[in-house]
């Protein structure tokens, strides 16, 4: 009788440690501002102006207004953007994927990782299987580049060199052969 419930209580013991595998765990928690951000100056902003101004009048010279406007709008955008600094968002990396807000990502929907420095700040840079987000940009705050990438090495392939785009290098290109903003 004794060892039917010895067994019993092995079977039941077992049992538990096996529904431990699968708990989801948070492996990593922190906040962080939503995108990297710097205050820009006076410069920037007439510089932008200006170059609006550029395109404005050659688009009317090409009677291009519908043109115009989306210039317009997409121009205020990025001013805005410019200006308003944003809010935290908290992060969290689980046993089961990523989750940046209220959104989810499971490991199989992430395809690899690298970081990189945006603006100054460190930010993790995870690509997607699906074309669109197609990359989430997270900003690491406090939170060290070799922690983060101790913990992501076990879901995801680390790159620790990604080729920049053709788009990348253009920009670059512009934003150090004509500067908005005196640095």
């Amino acid at each position: 009788m004794e060892s039917a419930d010895q067994t019993q209580q092995q079977t039941h013991e077992g049992t538990h440690e096996h529904d431990h595998e699968f708990d989801v765990r948070t492996l990593l928690s922190w906040s962080a501002p939503g995108r990297p951000f710097t205050k820009k100056g006076r410069q920037f902003y007439l510089s932008v102006i200006l170059i609006l101004l550029l395109f404005e009048v050659i688009l009317f010279l090409f009677s291009q207004y519908e043109l115009m406007l989306v210039l317009v709008a997409l121009t205020f955008l990025s001013l805005v953007l410019s200006s308003v600094p944003p809010h935290n968002f908290h992060y969290k990396i689980t046993t089961e994927g990523i989750k940046v807000e209220d959104y989810f990502y499971i490991w199989s929907e992430l395809y690899d990782f690298y970081f990189k420095v945006i603006d100054g700040t460190d930010v993790l840079i995870i690509r997607t299987q699906a074309f669109l987000p197609g990359e989430l940009k997270i900003s690491l705050g406090d939170i060290t580049r070799e922690h983060v990438r101790k913990i992501l090495v076990r879901y995801l392939p680390y790159r620790e060199y990604v080729h920049p785009t053709f788009m990348e290098k253009s920009a670059d290109w512009l934003a150090h052969n004509f500067p908005l903003d005196k640095s």
